[in-house]
């Protein structure tokens, strides 16, 4: 088999011998003699600190590719820091992906490590990695280790929302919340709850991506080297085995994907993310398939923002695995693995070890774990909600919409003490899709007024048309599609109109006449604070971006352009 470097380095001439002369350094002659090129696209950075240890990593993937014979060549690339960046990481999710594809085709390698972590960091890898087809493998980087504060587990992201809460209320003291700040981030690895970067580092390995047992390894942890050094390893072999992700992200991978998400409670984001990663291999993949695959599936996992426990606890309990084999029966059989083996022949050996972590079948943490697919007037192309998260008696209910034309809005009036609210009431939130804010920021799980908190009130339905944190929790319906931005519906909601959601019967309804409704001129307030941009990657984005239900790519980026490079550089 020829290898698709050599049609930068095989040969006597003139570019040949540009191309090898630039790279040898230090580097043996024989590097550029038949030896697979393997990239390790690392998205470490100071500024994504979930990823600060990728480097570390790294490193046992290059003893690994040596071992087997490889070149390990690492290549940085657009690193995303969710807690840092703004207006939002999403707003580059898009960026990071084209930006890895392109350099991965434009470059003299044939297979590719992936290095992620923090919550864009794995899906803008594996959306690259599926739109150029070289063989691909991933390495998550893991959670960080349990942190405790006066005794107390904490859960990063989830305990910041929930005792930032108990500040604003008047139960804890802000001196004790800015204390507990040092020990929630206890160690190196993303956010030990079940959030977007834990969920995504499992559903990797769901899809097929990683090397089975792997993810949810604690950063830490000396396994995550034992593993990169392996994973190092493999990717040589997929090379020579010709093994690519177009072979491997299949409709049954990603059923699998689906059934994994509810059993492991995990974050609504993946929605989203699931659905990029599909449109760019033409796997047909839509938010009434996430509803029907995954919404009778029981949540297994008890984990926090759901449950009780953190990513720590789960890895001790039997990990990712021993969850899988729990609902083995809901899986899709013939999902193959970066191995090339059937994800379910990994499941034979796997055990639970904590039965509080991880529950068995008939005694589930819920019995539906599932996303649920809101549909109504407000929704026309679909809304979403994590039950798992939600309050239960707020699943049914009708109360008077309290509306906020923007972020600022909504900051500005919260807390007046004359803000019209009560806890039946449904706060609305708009102008933050994908398009309008932009970006679609994790803002749906709004803070509860002032006033509310101090009745006692810490949950009432939400809705907005853009995200929330996967550490977040509440009855909080998200991604509303078409945004209000892009027309929808939201836009033309009133204060004072009434709201019913029935998540049993996936219904989200404006309880406003049809004709009414389509006569109303949209949010005048809402519309100034859209997104104008005039330059760059956000004008780029705003004009091209698609909605959410469909997994917010832009338009252009939708399915795969392969490995080919046509044309010499010199």
């Amino acid at each position: 088999m020829e290898l698709r470097s050599s049609q930068w380095y095989a040969g006597t001439d003139r570019n040949a011998s540009i191309h090898r002369a630039w790279m040898r350094r230090g580097v043996p002659g024989s590097a550029f003699e038949g030896r697979p090129q393997i990239a390790i696209a690392n998205t470490a950075s100071d500024l994504t600190p979930c990823n600060r240890h990728l480097s570390e990593v790294a490193q046992s993937v290059r003893d690994g590719v040596y071992e087997a014979g490889g070149i390990p060549l690492e290549l940085p690339v657009v690193s995303l820091g969710e807690t840092n960046v703004r207006p939002t990481a999403m707003l580059w999710r898009n960026m990071a992906a084209m930006a890895t594809e392109e350099l991965l085709r434009a470059n003299p390698v044939d297979g590719v490590v992936l290095l992620g972590g923090c919550d864009k960091t794995i899906p803008a890898l594996l959306m690259a990695a599926a739109s150029v087809d070289l063989p691909a493998v991933v390495v998550p980087g893991g959670p960080m280790l349990t942190g405790t504060f006066r005794g107390r587990p904490l859960g990063c992201g989830t305990d910041t929302w929930r005792l930032s809460e108990e500040v604003r209320a008047g139960t804890m003291s802000r001196a004790d919340f800015l204390a507990s700040e040092s020990a929630m981030i206890r160690s190196r690895g993303h956010c030990n709850t079940m959030g977007t970067a834990s969920t995504m580092g499992l559903l990797a390995e769901a899809l097929g991506t990683t090397v089975p047992g792997v993810a949810g390894t604690p950063a830490p942890d000396s396994r995550l080297l034992e593993a990169a050094h392996a994973t190092g390893l493999l990717a040589v072999e997929l090379v020579s085995a010709d093994r690519r992700p177009s072979a491997l992200l299949t409709r049954a991978s990603f059923h699998n994907a689906v059934v994994a998400l509810a059993a492991i409670g995990g974050s609504t984001n993946a929605v989203v993310h699931l659905l990029a990663i599909a449109g760019r291999l033409g796997v047909e993949l839509t938010l009434d398939d996430v509803d029907a695959i995954g919404s009778r599936v029981p949540a297994l996992v008890d984990l926090q923002p759901a449950g009780r426990f953190l990513m720590e606890d789960l890895h001790r309990a039997g990990g990712f695995l021993a969850v899988l084999r729990e609902v083995e029966d809901l899986l899709d059989p013939t999902a193959l693995t970066v191995l090339g083996t059937r994800l379910v022949d990994h499941l034979r050996a796997a055990e639970v070890h904590d039965r509080e972590v991880i529950r068995p079948r008939s005694a589930p943490l819920l019995a539906e774990g599932g996303i649920a697919v809101l549909r109504g007037n407000l929704a026309p192309d679909g809304a979403i909600i994590k039950p798992a998260a939600a309050s239960p008696h707020l699943l049914r209910h009708r109360g008077r919409a309290v509306v906020f034309d923007s972020v600022e809005d909504f900051r500005a009036r919260v807390d007046d003490p004359d803000l019209d609210v009560d806890a039946d009431s449904v706060m609305v939130l708009r102008g933050c899709g994908p398009r309008g804010y932009p970006g679609m920021p994790e803002v749906a799980n709004m803070p509860l007024p002032t006033k509310l908190l101090e009745q006692g009130v810490r949950d009432v339905v939400r809705i907005c048309d853009g995200r929330m944190s996967g550490t977040a929790y509440g009855t909080v319906v998200l991604h509303v599609a078409p945004e209000a931005a892009a027309g929808g519906p939201l836009a033309r909601v009133r204060t004072g109109d009434w709201v019913e959601l029935d998540v049993p019967g996936r219904r989200l309804h404006l309880d406003v006449d049809d004709d009414e409704l389509a006569q109303r001129a949209p949010s005048p307030e809402s519309a100034r604070a859209y997104a104008a941009p005039r330059r760059g990657w956000e004008r780029l984005y705003v004009d091209h971006v698609l909605q959410a239900d469909t997994g917010a790519d832009l338009d252009f980026l939708v399915g795969s352009s392969g490995p080919e490079v046509s044309r010499e550089s010199h």
